[in-house]
């Protein structure tokens, strides 16, 4: 294995991330491009159980990728060496959270499609992803070797779908099976391989029946590589030759500016990956291509920014940690600026603490390779933060800079877990503390009423994951209740006025607060807003936060059903105090008072989770399958036809009525259908429903 080399100039560094649907075939590209950088020896397949990032046991039995793992390779490319740091992230919904942080802190991504389906449900999420951090990226349309396999069309959902600035720069030679190599529109050369296990590509010349498509796809790329760049335009006009070196460069151009997205297609377990590999080095940014972090001074507030420089003060961010059961916490994080070495103390901003960092790795998916410095521009681990977590800015003390945190989607699925003996009790509490550090989206809490643990995820498949993970890593057995829906409460109209008086007088100092409150809906999405009106001094300054925290406690379990509030606007406007009794204490239990008696006056409701569903199924069985989403409460959005007897049914579904609806659709089709759910929006439960739900919460 080749190690890291400090000396290589920031330029010929690529940070880059694989993002797909599930079953695309990151993993296995992933596998290939080690292999074709001489990072592996052996090509470990994934249902075999034997990629080099899928390495939890997890992955490996079930065959998908679970946690985002990162590996290092380096390509040599027009006479230079390029170091290329990859995050091989997973493709299922219900580990989203992995494709966000890591997507927060890569420079550039390689988006893989299945060349048979084009554009997948989860190929919009990733992409969406991908937009939000302005991530440049290329596409790879893999699979296009297997029966049904099309280049044409699957591209077509591509400009149609995610982009019309999507443009081809290869086409492939051979359909299906018979697939033997490509055509390089960049180049204006044909490529072939004797087999799939050949890892020598041949230069031939561009078969006679591919030259009319082969021009006609040159002049598409031709004339959007030339509006990169004026002088390009002006020659291209002037009818003069564009050089193959002007089109590279106009490429890159607009590759890192996101005015184009290049696209090739093939088979990535074939020498082809060198060629993915040539335009990762060619159109993927280095650290010096991508805009300063930008960030927020921790002591004054004020915006700052810090280059890719060795030069600048250190700057990084933890975008994830992992428990390893050798060393202990393993904090990965990027470098933004400056430099880091082993040994040395680090400020984290975000919580206003010094960490030390005892050693510094390198990862290459379970493996470690420790070294003494990292760099702008790098991505590594640090042995040995306490209190650090995901989204926590390291920095120098001396020049404090806090950068943009990383927000998660909110966990959907929640459970009952208790342990299965005595024994077990304080070994579970350490588990599921050690797995919330680890993962934003799962969430533990005690229900204090019941008296139950709770865990809460993205989906059924994660919560499934982390008990089994607390079994096998930490040695816990637990035992789960059916999975519960993580409803919301909000309120539809406005309580112009609602008053929560407490006053008692008990021997010596009494208690008086009094509040009056008004209560109306926020926006969607906007969560709760607390405006303070009070005017005249009728509660003095020191009880208003008591106020709001009073609120604020009482936010957590509403009046319909016990479950949290949202989206509601709370507004502080009068009330009044005593000399001697009044207390932050008093006002509390006065907010609290007035705030639920207000939400019970302001119509309250019950909110649910909608999914966005999205359903493959072979055409004979789609009166079946949407005849059971409607039975589900489900409102169907429209079919798609994708070609080989295959629709997409879309639909929006409440969440509570998909749990086991993977197994009801493979009995309903035969087990051919596939469904990708993912979270959509909170919407009202209807009347009937919400008291079924507020009854079996009461009891």
């Amino acid at each position: 294995m080749q190690t890291y080399d400090v000396k290589m100039p920031l330029e010929q560094i690529r940070n880059i991330g694989i993002i797909a649907h599930i079953d695309a075939g990151k993993t296995t590209t992933t596998e290939r491009l080690l292999y074709f950088t001489g990072q592996i020896h052996k090509m470990g397949e994934v249902h075999e159980g034997a990629a080099t990032t899928d390495f939890m046991e997890q992955e490996r039995e079930r065959g998908i990728t679970i946690q985002s793992a990162a590996v290092t390779c380096f390509w040599d490319f027009d006479s230079k060496r390029y170091r290329i740091n990859i995050i091989d992230t997973p493709g299922h919904v219900d580990f989203t959270a992995e494709v966000e942080r890591s997507l927060r802190v890569l420079d550039g991504a390689v988006v893989i499609f299945d060349g048979r389906k084009g554009v997948e449900p989860q190929s919009e999420t990733v992409w969406r992803q991908a937009n939000k951090y302005k991530v440049p990226r290329i596409c790879f349309m893999n699979k296009i070797n297997l029966i049904g396999g099309d280049f044409d069309k699957s591209f077509e959902t591509i400009k149609n779908r995610l982009s019309n600035k999507a443009v081809a720069i290869t086409l492939p030679i051979g359909r299906e099976s018979e697939l033997y190599g490509y055509i390089d529109l960049v180049l204006n050369k044909a490529f072939s391989y004797d087999s799939p296990d050949s890892i020598e590509l041949k230069e031939i010349p561009i078969p006679d029946e591919l030259k009319g498509r082969a021009e006609e796809h040159r002049a598409i790329l031709i004339e959007a590589l030339v509006e990169m760049d004026d002088a390009l335009m002006e020659k291209y006009f002037a009818g003069e030759e564009i050089t193959v070196d002007e089109l590279k460069a106009a490429l890159r151009k607009g590759t890192l500016e996101s005015k184009v997205f290049p696209v090739l297609g093939g088979d990535s377990r074939t020498v082809m990956s060198k060629t993915i590999l040539d335009y990762i080095t060619l159109c993927l940014p280095s650290p010096l291509d991508v805009p300063p972090v930008q960030g927020d001074h921790s002591k004054t507030g004020n915006e700052i920014e810090r280059k890719p420089d060795e030069g600048e003060p250190f700057s990084g961010l933890v975008f994830k940690i992992v428990n390893d059961s050798h060393i202990g916490n393993l904090s990965y994080f990027r470098v933004y600026s400056g430099t880091v070495n082993s040994g040395s103390y680090v400020y984290n901003s975000t919580k206003d603490i010094r960490e030390r960092i005892s050693r510094l790795v390198l990862m290459h998916a379970d493996d470690r390779e420790e070294v003494d410095t990292l760099r702008a521009g790098d991505i590594g681990a640090i042995v040995g933060l306490k209190s650090s977590v995901t989204g926590d800015t390291l920095c120098d003390e001396a020049h404090p800079i806090i950068l943009e945190q990383i927000v998660f989607a909110e966990p959907v699925v929640s459970q009952a877990i208790e342990p299965a003996t005595k024994s077990d009790e304080e070994k579970m509490s350490e588990a599921l503390n050690r797995l919330v550090k680890e993962d934003p989206t799962f969430r533990v809490e005690s229900n204090i009423e019941t008296g139950q643990t709770i865990i809460s995820g993205m989906g059924e498949l994660h919560l499934e994951i982390m008990v089994d993970r607390m079994k096998r890593e930490f040695n816990v057995v637990a035992n789960v209740g059916k999975p519960q829906v993580a409803y919301r409460e909000t309120v539809k109209s406005v309580c112009e006025q609602s008053e929560g008086r407490y006053v008692k007088q008990s021997g010596g100092k009494g208690q008086y607060g009094h509040c009056w409150l008004k209560i109306e809906p926020n926006e969607k999405g906007k969560g709760f807003e607390f405006v303070d009106a009070i005017k005249g001094g009728s509660i003095p300054r020191e009880y208003i936060p008591a106020v709001r925290k009073g609120v604020e406690e009482t936010l957590k379990a509403g009046v319909v059903a016990g479950y949290p509030v949202v989206d509601i606007k709370v507004t502080l406007f009068d009330g009044s105090y005593h000399e001697v009794d009044s207390s932050e204490a008093a006002f509390k239990v006065a907010a609290s008072m007035a705030f639920k008696d207000g939400c019970k006056r302001a119509n309250p409701i019950l909110l649910e989770p909608i999914m966005d569903v999205a359903v493959e199924v072979p055409q004979q069985h789609m009166g079946d399958v949407t005849g059971s989403l409607s039975s589900k409460r489900g409102q169907i959005q429209g079919s798609e036809d994708v070609g080989n007897g295959i629709t997409v049914i879309n639909a929006l579904v409440p969440l509570s009525e998909l749990f086991g609806y993977t197994s009801e659709l493979r009995s309903i089709t035969s087990g051919r259908g596939s469904a990708n759910i993912e979270p959509s929006h909170y919407s009202e439960v209807p009347k009937n429903v919400a008291e079924e739900i507020a009854g079996v919460k009461g009891k």
